[in-house]
């Protein structure tokens, strides 16, 4: 059996306690492998978020291709996508 794979595509959290960071850990405790693309980065702690910083669609993009170019994903998770416009070309159908 091999291990199933998912990707999330969310924001950063740099206290680790939402966003890729907590989804990360939470496919790992299912035994998932995850894979991410990160749609903005945040300086925040666990009293609040103080500034973000949003990450180009483009290379948000560029995160989800080559996610899927190389890995067998068999789910994705998606969070947050400040000032992404996701387009149908990113996720295959």
């Amino acid at each position: 059996m091999t291990t199933p794979v998912a990707l999330t595509i969310a924001g950063s959290d740099s206290s680790g306690g939402a966003g890729i960071q907590a989804d990360l850990k939470t496919f790992a405790a299912l035994g998932v492998y995850g894979a991410s693309a990160i749609t903005a980065l945040t300086a925040q702690n666990t009293a609040g978020v103080t500034a973000v910083h949003a990450v180009p669609p483009e290379f948000v993009t560029a995160q989800i291709d080559a996610v899927f170019g190389d890995l067998a994903i068999g789910a994705v998770r998606s969070e947050w996508w400040r000032n992404v416009q996701p387009s149908r070309q990113s996720l295959p159908h």
